[in-house]
């Protein structure tokens, strides 16, 4: 016996409204498709349902009990439709966002405030991020909005997943502040990577794709960095090149001009990272990931001329 919860739901509207007519006009049909599916629903469930009169329709007593689940189905529809209404009230204010350290510190603060402005009720969360989990975490639904960072290529999303880029972030030699490359030249004086073949090096840790960049340019420059330190973060690595015991490669945007430490333009290779923002594709439940997408690039737009400027 055929089960269809359309074919319930009419039978309670019938019950509801005493007549064909009534039924048609709450489900938006034609009187006439309503006799159709009611011959139809007689026909499935193999039972008389409406007895039809002069003064509009009733049910039969198999009609009553399958109305009675009928009304249960017409309270759980609306019920659903309010329930997602609501979520979609939700979801249209709802931000959740991660970012690895340096992006978190440097680019979401304007924009989050920008964000603020704009939309005082938004409910935003912000966490730490592995920039090799974005893809992943925003492909999963766990983050509306990722933000990471890539030191070759850009990440190869699914076809459901964006990845926008930001920023060309350039890599930059992070020294003593009275190295004799610092002291017998003039401020933002351009480095050749070769030129520093003999240093010791404080280095990201070995496996990390700014470890790999950083071992590459040096081949290619006839020589492998001497390392005395390895480190996961940029901050801790210009903490101990401020110490007097190497040099370190570190992104424009992650320097923290530690006390002791200055830095160069490397001219020769001139190595960078790429940030880039990661989305659904399909952002209509979460409307606020686009803005706040544009925001971010405002603010990378404008570091990048800050950058670019003399001084």
């Amino acid at each position: 016996m055929t089960s269809d919860p359309g074919q319930l739901r009419l039978l309670a509207m019938i019950d509801r409204h005493g007549s064909l007519a009534g039924a048609a006009h709450t489900l938006g049909v034609t009187p006439a498709a309503v006799t159709q599916q009611v011959a139809r629903a007689e026909r499935d469930w193999n039972a008389p349902l409406v007895v039809r009169g002069p003064r509009g329709a009733s049910l039969t007593a198999a009609g009553a009990l399958l109305a009675e689940h009928g009304r249960v189905v017409d309270e759980q529809t609306e019920q659903a439709g309010e329930r997602l209404a609501a979520l979609l009230g939700r979801l249209s204010l709802r931000l959740r966002v991660g970012a690895f350290l340096a992006a978190a510190l440097h680019l979401l603060p304007p924009a989050l405030t920008a964000l603020r402005h704009r939309y005082p009720n938004a409910d935003v969360s912000v966490e730490d991020l592995l920039s090799d989990r974005g893809v992943e975490r925003v492909t999963t639904g766990e983050l509306d909005v990722a933000v990471i960072a890539s030191w070759a290529l850009a990440p190869e999303p699914p076809a459901n997943i964006t990845v926008h880029t930001l920023l060309r972030d350039p890599m930059v030699i992070v020294l003593p502040d009275d190295h004799p490359l610092v002291t017998g030249s003039p401020d933002g004086t351009p480095l050749r990577l070769e030129q520093l073949r003999d240093e010791s090096w404080v280095t990201i840790l070995a496996g990390h794709a700014a470890r790999e960049q950083l071992d590459r340019a040096a081949t290619d420059a006839g020589f492998t960095p001497r390392i005395r330190f390895q480190t996961a973060s940029y901050d801790l690595a210009q903490a101990l090149v401020g110490t007097g015991y190497g040099v370190a490669l570190v992104s424009r945007l992650a320097l923290t001009r530690v006390s002791g430490t200055t830095h160069r333009p490397l001219a020769d290779p001139a190595l960078h990272r790429d940030l880039h923002a990661v989305t659904r594709s399909d952002t209509t439940l979460t409307p606020l990931a686009d803005v706040f997408r544009t925001l971010l690039l405002d603010v990378a737009t404008d570091l990048q001329g800050a950058w670019s400027s003399p001084g």
